[in-house]
């Protein structure tokens, strides 16, 4: 995050009559309320608009409330037009958005960083306990008729993996890894982290954690929680070298962004059973989703919902809004990249 002096902004006045458009349709109550100040609301579309109708949904607004799968870009801005000043993420990440382009224009960009932290480290515990315990393999044998056929099943059958007192790496040590970190306490595990900083958080109680690099965690860990943002260093951050130093049969779950891990590389070490399983909620060509993953048991799969929580989803639109609300009012948003 930077500064609001860094951005090249204009001293943009307040408005009388604004328009805030949303680029798809938002969970639950899309209000932006600025006292003296007519605002003209466009609710966005149930399903996604082609790149045409999205640049046609931002025709004339001064604040896009957009979501992490827009792309943001010189485009994108040509056509809302001169008089846009802000862009309101509906995400805790923004890798969608040009910065340097908005910086440029004097545009103000927010996001939505709280709002997804709960529902984040609900779902990366979810997929930990799915692949932990064969939740995809149980599912299909009891829906399949095969359990009738096969008969009661014996104590030596469907073992899953024992999570009690083993070692949890959080890569990437932000507020949702520190939410995954804080759930594992109920399982008495390990923590270990990875940052380009040390976060002292996660060294007290009751985490009692320590700072490793990537290669001595993954050789150590038997869950793997990736929680990093994505940029141009943490692009397949996780690569075919790094699932070389991961411990045998550990677990890798992935609930930040689909490109941090090298999904070749993890099928390959799949299919080689250094992994126990994945856990994804994230995919680095998603939609798409690399066709070996789908075809594995102990791969469990998730569309991008992580924070999608009915109550945190509200929340997100709701921070969005305060966002456009300020921004409409020619003051900085106050949850802003910058």
């Amino acid at each position: 995050m930077t500064s609001g002096s860094e951005i090249n902004s204009k001293s943009w006045p307040a408005l009388r009559s604004a328009v805030v458009a949303a680029t798809r349709e938002l969970p639950g109550e899309f209000r932006v309320n600025v006292p003296g100040v007519a605002i003209s609301l466009r609710p966005g579309p149930k399903t996604r608009p082609t790149r045409a109708e999205l640049l046609e949904i931002v025709r004339g607004v001064d604040v896009a409330i957009t979501m992490f799968s827009d792309k943001v870009d010189a485009e994108f801005l040509d056509a809302a037009g001169p008089q846009v000043r802000g862009i309101c993420n509906l995400a805790v990440g923004y890798e969608n958005i040009d910065l340097a382009e908005c910086r440029k224009r004097g545009i103000y960009v927010g996001n939505t960083p709280d709002a997804v932290t709960e529902g984040t480290a609900d779902m990366a515990w979810l997929l930990i306990l799915a692949v932990a315990r064969r939740l995809i393999e149980g599912d299909r044998f009891a829906r399949s008729g095969e359990w009738a056929r096969h008969g009661p099943l014996g104590m030596a059958e469907f073992l899953g993996l024992d999570l009690t007192g083993r070692t949890l790496l959080i890569v990437g040590a932000g507020r949702i890894g520190y939410a995954t970190a804080l759930r594992s306490v109920g399982w008495g595990m390990k923590v270990l982290y990875v940052a380009r900083t040390r976060h002292l958080e996660f060294e007290m109680a009751p985490l009692a954690g320590r700072k490793v690099d990537l290669h001595e965690g993954l050789s150590r860990a038997d869950v793997v929680s990736i929680h990093t943002p994505l940029n141009p260093e943490t692009r397949h951050l996780i690569d075919a070298d790094a699932l070389s130093h991961i411990k045998q049969g550990a677990i890798l779950v992935n609930t930040s962004r689909g490109p941090v891990v090298d999904e070749s590389a993890l099928v390959d070490s799949l299919k080689a059973g250094r992994l126990w399983g994945a856990g994804l909620d994230v995919f680095e060509r998603e939609p798409e989703v690399h066709p070996e993953l789908a075809k594995m048991t102990n791969v469990t799969m998730t569309p991008h919902i992580g924070s999608a929580a009915a109550r945190f989803r509200a929340v997100m639109t709701e921070l969005a809004c305060e966002n456009a609300a300020a921004i409409v009012q020619g003051q900085p948003p106050p949850h802003r990249v910058f």
